[in-house]
């Protein structure tokens, strides 16, 4: 049996997550408790279920975390993968003031005292300590629902059996990507938002990489990461790696790291090492960013 876990930061997206997984045809289940976990998988095992899906959050405290201990039960006998939604504190008080919603954690329900909503989100992060480090992380701070659901879907849908590799781009000024695994800086890279003609373009647009490609910062670098990788992907795969995301940043994520980003997603993608493996590519912070895969 195929089993999705969507845990993470209340407001980072799970129910959207779950409800695309159900119109994938997922059986999901939302706000389970930790300790029916194990008992719900092996009742719609013997119902014949082949494929669900689980939202889990820290509502109940400290028992969220028994999830590492119960991912290591299960893997054995199904197949298994995690999924740990994050979001910055920023945009995660930005959606309860917009949605009117409490936090899970708002409420102490043991003496029916309140805690702000600040405190509430420091509390849950505190709570879900480690749990990201099992986990394949998507940050939510800067996309929205539809390219959140079109990211998760590309995800869950590419073979399982091998590491799924995400080349990523960023601007360091929006921050560095909560999911990143390996994370390279290109601002040292010849910048052509100093070019008049190429300032409103970006990386997937050609006269951008004449430029850089005429540079030997650019075709250096290129090398450099394509050798690096190249080396330690069997490593991490060997490691029992799902995913490994590697994050290549510039200063406004729209130039430089996009090129990098593209070239080695073309160059992996024709590779007769890593050809057979998932491949995927997302530029952060280009508007309508979107996810493509090999």
């Amino acid at each position: 049996m195929s089993i999705i876990i969507i845990t993470g930061i209340s407001g980072s997206g799970k129910s959207v997550a779950l409800h695309a997984l159900e119109d994938a045809g997922f059986e999901c289940v939302d706000n389970l408790p930790i300790n029916l976990l194990t008992s719900l998988i092996d009742q719609l095992d013997s119902d014949g279920t082949y494929k669900i899906a689980v939202a889990i959050d820290a509502r109940r405290g400290s028992s969220i975390q028994d999830l590492p201990g119960i991912i290591d039960q299960v893997k054995d006998r199904h197949e298994i993968h995690t999924i740990f939604l994050n979001a910055s504190t920023e945009a995660l008080v930005k959606r309860f003031s917009e949605t009117r919603r409490r936090h899970p954690l708002s409420l102490n329900h043991a003496d029916h005292s309140a805690q702000s909503l600040i405190d509430a989100i420091d509390q849950e992060r505190s709570l879900m300590a480690g749990i990201g480090e099992i986990a394949h992380q998507i940050d939510t701070s800067n996309i929205s629902a539809n390219t959140l659901r079109s990211w998760l879907l590309e995800l869950v849908h590419e073979k399982k059996s091998a590491i799924t590799i995400l080349f990523e781009s960023f601007g360091f000024k929006n921050g560095v990507p909560h999911d990143a695994d390996i994370v390279f800086d290109a601002r040292c890279i010849p910048n052509p938002y100093y070019e008049n003609a190429l300032k409103h373009l970006t990386g997937n647009d050609q006269p951008v990489i004449d430029f850089l490609v005429q540079t030997e910062e650019f075709n250096k670098m290129f090398i450099d990461i394509n050798a690096f990788v190249s080396s330690w992907l069997p490593k991490y795969q060997k490691d029992g790696r799902s995913y490994l995301t590697i994050a290549i940043g510039c200063t406004g994520g729209q130039h430089r790291s996009v090129a990098l980003v593209n070239k080695l997603y073309k160059t992996f993608k024709h590779s007769p090492e890593f050809s057979n493996l998932p491949s995927l590519k997302r530029h952060r912070d280009i508007a309508n960013a979107s996810i493509h895969s090999l």
